[in-house]
Parts: C-alpha cells; sequence; structure tokens
C-alpha cells in the first residue's frame, strides 16, 4: 500500500509541476518547466520526435562546450548543470513552409533545448524557438503549423496532452 500511495502521491506532483515557464521576452520562446530528471526528459522528448516519424540529425551537449571552453577562456562558472538541443526536421511540414516562402529557409531544421540550471537540478526546462509569423498568409499558415509541430512533440514528451 505504500508503494501505491507514493506513486499517487508523485503522479499528483508531476502534474501540478508541468507548466509554462516565465522568461523575459517570451515571445520568442515558448518555454515549460517539469520537475524530473534529465536524462529521463530527454527521453521522453526523443521517443516524441520519432513518434511523429521523424528523425534527430544532432545533439549538441551545450553545457559540456560550455564547460571545455570556459576553461580556456579563464572563466568557471557553471551556467547549467546540463543541457543539450535536440535537432530535427519534418520533409512535409518544412516543404510546405518553404513553399510559401523560400526564405523560410531560415527557420529549418527545427531545435528543442532543454536544459538544468545547478542551484535546481531537478527542474528540467524545455522550450523552443517560436517562428516568426512572416510573408504572406501562406507563409504565416505554414509557420503556424511549424510551431504546432513542436509545441506538440514538447506537450507528448511532458504527458502534457
Amino acid at each position: 500500500m505504500n508503494r501505491l500511495a507514493a506513486l499517487i502521491g508523485l503522479l499528483g506532483l508531476f502534474a501540478g509541476l508541468c507548466q509554462p515557464a516565465t522568461a523575459a521576452g517570451a515571445g520568442h520562446l515558448k518555454l515549460y518547466t517539469v520537475i524530473g530528471h534529465f536524462d529521463t526528459v530527454k527521453e521522453d522528448l526523443v521517443n516524441a520526435i520519432t513518434s511523429h516519424g521523424l528523425v534527430l540529425d544532432h545533439n549538441s551537449y551545450i553545457s559540456a562546450m560550455l564547460e571545455r571552453t570556459g576553461k580556456d577562456l579563464g572563466t568557471t562558472k557553471a551556467v547549467y548543470a546540463k543541457a543539450e538541443s535536440l535537432q530535427f526536421c519534418s520533409a512535409t511540414v518544412s516543404r510546405r513552409m518553404m513553399e510559401a516562402d523560400p526564405a523560410n529557409i531560415v527557420f529549418c531544421p527545427y531545435i528543442i533545448v532543454l536544459y538544468t540550471l545547478p542551484r535546481d537540478p531537478k527542474t528540467v526546462y524545455v522550450g523552443y524557438r517560436r517562428p516568426l509569423p512572416v510573408g504572406s498568409q501562406a507563409s504565416k499558415a505554414s509557420l503556424k503549423a511549424v510551431e504546432e509541430l513542436l509545441d506538440g512533440i514538447v506537450k507528448e514528451a511532458l504527458n502534457l496532452k
């Protein structure tokens, strides 16, 4: 019985803590927070990306890069406990976006970031850059579809759907 009560308590805690984070200048990004383990959240993001039939092209290890280059630059301040970005594209969504306006190539590939801060490694931030609704109506509609794809992936990974 104790295990069941603990599990129910953890599920309730998780559900209550998945929420959009606030950030300065939040118009350019969408950021969510969740209490959890970085590696678990990353695995859930990768699964959500692949469940949409998308392929993860690249994984950038941002916190490791900052730690490595910080030593060379003479600074050891830890910006993140862990930070990575996941890069991918969608042939279907990207094609529509670029057919609507070839200049929309600047919005591809898509990147979702996740990170934790040194002072609070159990809070995982997950977000993406919001594509600006620019150009013709067709361009704006295609960029809205990009944002819906990114938001859907994040919400699926964080179990917010």
